[in-house]
C-alpha cells in the first residue's frame, strides 16, 4: 500500500501537534475494561481470523501464479516473506493448537472462489481464516480494491462465517484484529488536505492561521471516522459473534503503525498524528467491548516494545523492509514497484526470489514497509500463545 504525503509548513505541523494531544475528558478513553470471558482452557477444533493483510492466509494468491493465468504454483500470496515453511502467525498458532486452517476466499480482480480446500471433502470445515490484505471494519472499498483486490470488509467476514457455518461454536477459537487499513486511510486522507493547505499557504492563497484551522479539522473528522470504525469493530463483536454463539473470544488492538519502516519517512513532527490516530482506534475499540466476555491481546504494547528492544526479540535489523523493491518490479514486470511482501519470495536461488541482498527473513522485522517477514509473524505468535495461556485458554 501507498501513501503520498506533502511536507507541511511549521504551522501546519504546529497544529497537528496541538491536536494530536487531545483534550481533556472526564472518562478517559480506553480505560474501561472487558469482564466475563473464560477463565477455563478450551478444546478448541477450529482457529476462526477475522482482520486484514497481517491475517492473510493467501486470499490472493492467484496475482502471484508463477504461469501468469491465476492458477498454481504461486511464488507469493501472503504479506511476508513467502517461501517453502515460510508461514504467518495465523498457521503458526493453527499449528500450536493442533487444527488446520485455510483461507476462506480466494480471489482477484473481481473472480474469486470461497473455500477453495473444500475441493478435499476432509478439509470442507477449515476454511476460517478471513483476514484479506486491504480489508476495512466496514467500508468493502478497502486499501487495493481499485487494482483487484478483494477487501471483504470484516462485517461481512463475519457474516461469511456464520453463512457457512451457521453459528460459533464452544470448540472456536475466534481472533478477531482489524482496523489497520482504517487508520492508513484516514492518515491518507488528512495528510492530503494538510499537504494542500501548507501548499496554499505558502502560496499566499490561505494565512497560515487558516491553514492551521484545515489541519485542526482534517485530524478532527479523521479521529471521528476512526472512532466510528471501531466502536462499529466492537458492536460487530458484541452482536455477531457472542450473540451468535463465541465463548472464547480474543480481540487485538492496533500496533503504532509510525514505528515501522512506512512510518520513518514520514516527517518527524507528522508521526504522532499517525500514532494518536492508532491510539484513537484503540480506546474507542476498548470501551466499546467495556463489560464483554472478551479478552484483549496488547499489540500496540508488543510493537513498541519490539521497536524499542529489537534484540530481545532476536532482531538485528527494525527499520528495513527485507524485501527489494527493484527485485519486485523486476520480477513481476514492473506491475508492483512499492515493494509489496505479497509478491516477496526468498527461496534461495530461484528466479522469483525478491529478499534484499544481505537481508534475513528471521533477524529482520519487516518485510515491506508495514507487514512482519517470517521471524516477525513468529514473535506475534509467540506472544499470542502466551497470552492465550494467561487467560488460562491454553
Amino acid at each position: 500500500m501507498k501513501l503520498n504525503l506533502r511536507l507541511w509548513t511549521a504551522a501546519a505541523l504546529t497544529a497537528a501537534l496541538l491536536a494530536a494531544c487531545g483534550g481533556s475528558d472526564p472518562d478517559v478513553p480506553g480505560t474501561k475494561q472487558t469482564a466475563g470471558a473464560p477463565t477455563t482452557k478450551g478444546t478448541f477444533t477450529a482457529l476462526v481470523t477475522f482482520g486484514d493483510s497481517l491475517s492473510d492466509l493467501g486470499a490472493y494468491s492467484p496475482v502471484t501464479s508463477l504461469s501468469g493465468n491465476g492458477a498454481a504454483p504461486y511464488f507469493g500470496g501472503k504479506f511476508t516473506t513467502n517461501g517453502p515453511g515460510n508461514t504467518i502467525w495465523v498457521e503458526n498458532l493453527a499449528a500450536t493448537l493442533g487444527v488446520v486452517t485455510t483461507p476462506a476466499e480466494v480471489g482477484f480482480a473481481g473472480a474469486s472462489q470461497l473455500c477453495p480446500a473444500a475441493a478435499n471433502p476432509a478439509l470442507a470445515k477449515t476454511c476460517t481464516g478471513y483476514g484479506q490484505g486491504g480489508s476495512r471494519v466496514t467500508d468493502p472499498n478497502g486499501i487495493g480494491k481499485s487494482g483487484g483486490a478483494l477487501t471483504v470488509p470484516m462485517v461481512k467476514q463475519i457474516a461469511n462465517h456464520l453463512a457457512r457455518f451457521g453459528s460459533f461454536k464452544d470448540s472456536d477459537l475466534i481472533l478477531v484484529w482489524g482496523g489497520n487499513n482504517d487508520v492508513f486511510t484516514q492518515f491518507g486522507v488528512f495528510a492530503a488536505v494538510a499537504g494542500q493547505a501548507s501548499a496554499d499557504a505558502a502560496a499566499g492563497k490561505i494565512t497560515a492561521q487558516q491553514a492551521n484551522d484545515i489541519v485542526f479539522k482534517a485530524e478532527s473528522d479523521a479521529k471521528a471516522e476512526i472512532r466510528k470504525a471501531a466502536t462499529e469493530l466492537a458492536g460487530y463483536v458484541k452482536d455477531q459473534i457472542l450473540a451468535k454463539g463465541g465463548k472464547y473470544v480474543a480481540v487485538f488492538n492496533l500496533p503504532d503503525s509510525s514505528q515501522t519502516p512506512f512510518g520513518s519517512t514520514l516527517p518527524a513532527s507528522a508521526k504522532p498524528t499517525l500514532t494518536v490516530l492508532v491510539d484513537t482506534f484503540n480506546a474507542s475499540l476498548r470501551d466499546g467491548l467495556a463489560g464483554q466476555p472478551v479478552q484483549i491481546v496488547d499489540q500496540n504494547a508488543l510493537g513498541k516494545d519490539q521497536a524499542a528492544n529489537p534484540s530481545k526479540y532476536g532482531f538485528v535489523n527494525n527499520t528495513v523492509p527485507a524485501c527489494d523493491a527493484a527485485k519486485i518490479s523486476a520480477i513481476t514486470g514492473g506491475k508492483e514497484t512499492g515493494g509489496s511482501s505479497l509478491f516477496c519470495n526468498s527461496t534461495a536461488g530461484a528466479p522469483y526470489n525478491g529478499i534484499r541482498t544481505g537481508a534475513s527473513i528471521t533477524t529482520w522485522a519487516f518485510a515491506d514497509s508495514v507487514h512482519p517477514t517470517t521471524g516477525g509473524h513468529k514473535v506475534i505468535s509467540d506472544y499470542v500463545t502466551q497470552q492465550l495461556k494467561a487467560f488460562g485458554w491454553l
